[in-house]
Order: structure tokens, then sequence, then C-alpha cells
């Protein structure tokens, strides 16, 4: 067992030491920190720590994803670990949709919000270094005006099936009543196929006002009119917070950009 041992031992000092003299840190896994020898600094450990920070909402106000974690945050995105945690949010959702007991009225909704919740922008981003470059509102409505966002997977997937369960939906977007056609054909386009509203934003209704007090507002609204928010999912913290947020709410991940 001592011979075992000792010879276990000096195959892990071997690897290690090869590692270092080669200059090689294995990757253990895509978004996990990569481990050097004997303690040495953990490339990419800060900003995983940072995007932890961005999606609990302790790090608020932020304009532009930093400049050392871009890499980080393009590999997160594009990569599998994106599509798992968005995977486990409508999974969640899910479960929740199924153990609840519906009036069959048709005033059950589910809220959902448009970009980086229902459509993906990361082709965009990808050539905007994943919002390490300030944001250009030009360029930004000119992609959307291409009308070619694809779906997030995980989210067509969860819509379906609350579509089964007899839930109506309801897309609530920031994105302006101008850009209304060109929205839901993207929408249809992808597989969103049907929803009760479309909820978009009138600039002069809104001018200089938060996206929270917008989209409480127009929460406010959808209840005076009698429905139910039954569920709520958003990737940004604006979408979740303020007032009539639904019964239960659900964040997806973004660590591109934060509005307030």
């Amino acid at each position: 067992m001592a011979l075992l041992l000792l010879w276990f031992l000096a195959n892990i000092l071997t690897i290690s030491e090869g590692t270092c003299e080669a200059g090689i840190i294995k990757q253990i896994h895509l978004l996990r920190p990569r481990s050097g020898a004997g303690g040495d600094s953990i490339p990419g450990l800060s900003c995983l720590s940072w995007r932890l920070a961005v999606e609990t909402n302790n790090i608020i106000g932020w304009k532009t994803v930093p400049e050392e974690c871009e890499e980080y945050v393009g590999h997160y995105m594009l990569r599998k670990q994106y599509r798992k945690d968005s995977r486990a949010v409508a999974k969640e959702a899910f479960l929740y949709a199924q153990s609840l007991k519906l009036a069959g009225d048709d005033k059950d909704i589910w809220i959902f919000y448009i970009d980086e919740t229902t459509l993906s922008n990361s082709p965009y981003y990808a050539q905007h270094g994943f919002r390490a470059e300030p944001y250009n509102a030009t360029l930004f409505d000119e992609w959307v005006m291409e009308g070619a966002a694809p779906a997030l997977p995980e989210s067509l997937l969860l819509y379906n099936k609350l579509l089964s369960l007899g839930i109506k939906v309801v897309f609530l977007t920031g994105r302006q009543e101008s850009q209304r056609n060109t929205t839901a054909s993207n929408l249809k386009n992808v597989g969103y196929h049907t929803w009760d509203k479309l909820i978009l934003k009138e600039p002069s209704k809104y001018s200089g006002k938060t996206a929270v007090f917008y989209k409480s507002n127009e929460r406010k609204m959808l209840e005076k009119k009698g429905y139910r928010i039954i569920g709520n999912i958003g990737d940004q913290w604006s979408d979740l917070l303020g007032t009539n947020t639904g019964n239960r709410t659900f964040k997806l991940p973004d660590p591109m950009y934060y509005i307030s």
C-alpha cells in the first residue's frame, strides 16, 4: 500500500512539473478555473467571480464588461455552460408551471422578455466584444431591424411547454414601438408562433424613465385588465424587480450587459 501511494504521488509530481515546464495549464472543464501547480495564479478566476457577482445583482450599474473578461464572457456565451445554465432555469420554471392549477379563463399569463430571454443577440455581440465595447444604440438598432436574431433554445422549449399547459404568453420588451413588425416577424420565424400580447416601449410615454418603471407599469396595466401573472422570466434584474412581478420570477443568465 505504501509503495502504491509513493508511486501515485511521484506520478502527480511528474505531471505537475512537466505541465509547468511546457507552459501548459491543463483545462479540466470549459468554465472551470484552470489550476497550475503549487498555488500559482489561476487565469480566469477573477472573471468567473465577476460573473457570479453580476448574476446575483451584487455588482450593479455597470456599463461594459471588463476588458480582461471579454474572452471569458465570449467563451461562456458561445459554449455549453450558458446553455446548461439556461436549461436549469427553464427546467425549474416548467416544474413550477406544472404544479399550478389554472383557472381556465385564459387570464393566466407568463411574461417573457425578448433580448437575451427569447431571442439571442450573440451574433451581434460577437462582432462587438461581447459588450466589452461601449453600447452603440445605432448599430444595435440596425441589427434588430435585420430580424435575424436566433431563438434561445431553452426558452423556446419552455414557451412551447407552457402553451401546452394552457398558459398564455405575453412578450414585454424594451424595444421601441417602431420595431414591432420586425420583432414580431423575428419571433415567428424562429418558432414563437403565437402570443396574447406583444408589448413594446413607446418613447413618448416613457422618456427618461428606467426599465424597472416601464416594465412595472406595463405589468400593472395587464393586471388591471384582469390578467394574472403566474410566471415571469427575464435575463435582466430590471425584468424581475419593481412591482407587479407576478407569482414567481426566474432569472436567465446574462453577463453581457446591465439595464437599470
